[in-house]
């Protein structure tokens, strides 16, 4: 049995990982080393990159805004300085980028970003804003896990989210796809419900879906206390903690979304047909492309 959550052991991105390893309901096993998650690959190592050669990527996602590209730099891929991919990148941009060994590797930017749940924007402001009052009167008494229960309901109501997050399973499910690496900024929410997509899709129970939702909790922990230690010696805040709601995976976050998907689709075949605008077809690309194991049919079971 493969190891299940396996670490692609990148230092500049702690939490990128692979998916292979689950069990689905009918026995089949997700293949690995063809679909990975991960958080921003801005800050990726010389040794990284040679890691990331090695996985012989065929496509990577970035769901950052284009103010995260901006801020924190865009991603570094194999074959290709930094600097080449430096600058504005229109959404829905995609580009090749020849490795050394002259394989290519195609980066689709799909930002995913809600302008009244935006986090990015959210952590800018309360640091910026020194005011412990004013960090509190953002941030605590439950409104930041507010703001992150409210931005999961948000990625299933939002058609332009759905359509990217459905972009990301055609891809995966088209003859070309894997193996193919997407990520966020944390690799925590935007991954994480692209993962739960997936997951769910494939015949993965729930109980697993959400094990490997809150993986990041443990994989990110190292960067969140560094984090949380420097806001505080640095003065920029004087209780860190407000920011555990939205440094953290939840389980009600994940919860949230599902349950937006049932008060909105009868079930979860509906939901992908009508919510996601995919068909049998993709499901049948997916389990062809991601799955070990004999093919017992490629229909959504009703959830």
């Amino acid at each position: 049995m493969p190891q299940v959550g396996r670490s692609l052991g990148l230092r500049g991105a702690l939490n990128a990982r692979d998916l292979g390893g689950y069990r689905t309901a009918d026995g089949r096993v997700l293949r690995p080393g063809t679909v990975l998650r991960s958080d921003g690959l801005n800050h990726v190592t010389a040794d990284d990159l040679d890691t990331l050669q090695a996985l012989g990527l065929r496509h990577v996602v970035d769901l950052r805004s284009l103010d995260e590209v901006r801020e924190a730099g865009p991603d570094r891929l194999p074959g290709l300085p930094p600097a080449e991919l430096a600058g504005d990148l229109p959404a829905g941009t995609t580009m090749t980028v020849e490795s050394a060994s002259g394989d290519g590797v195609t980066l689709h930017h799909l930002p995913v970003f809600a302008e009244e749940f935006d986090i990015y924007v959210t952590l800018r402001d309360a640091l910026a804003d020194r005011s412990p009052e004013r960090q509190r009167a953002l941030l605590g008494d439950g409104r930041a896990a507010a703001m992150m229960t409210g931005l999961y309901r948000w990625f299933v109501t939002d058609p332009v989210a759905r359509e990217r997050f459905g972009t990301v399973l055609r891809l995966l499910a088209a003859p070309d796809g894997p193996p193919l690496l997407f990520h966020c900024s944390a690799g925590k929410d935007r991954t994480g419900w692209v993962a739960a997509l997936l997951l769910t899709a494939l015949g993965v129970d729930r109980e697993t879906v959400l094990a490997d939702y809150l993986l990041t909790n443990e994989r990110s922990a190292p960067i969140v206390g560094r984090v949380m230690d420097d806001f505080g010696t640095r003065g920029l805040m004087r209780e860190p903690e407000l920011l555990l709601p939205v440094f953290r995976a939840d389980p009600g976050y994940l919860a949230a979304a599902f349950a937006e998907v049932e008060a909105g689709w009868p079930d979860f075949g509906a939901f992908w047909r009508d919510g996601l605008g995919l068909d049998d077809d993709v499901l049948a690309g997916l389990r062809a492309n991601l799955l070990d194991g004999d093919e017992p049919g490629a229909r959504l079971s009703p959830r």
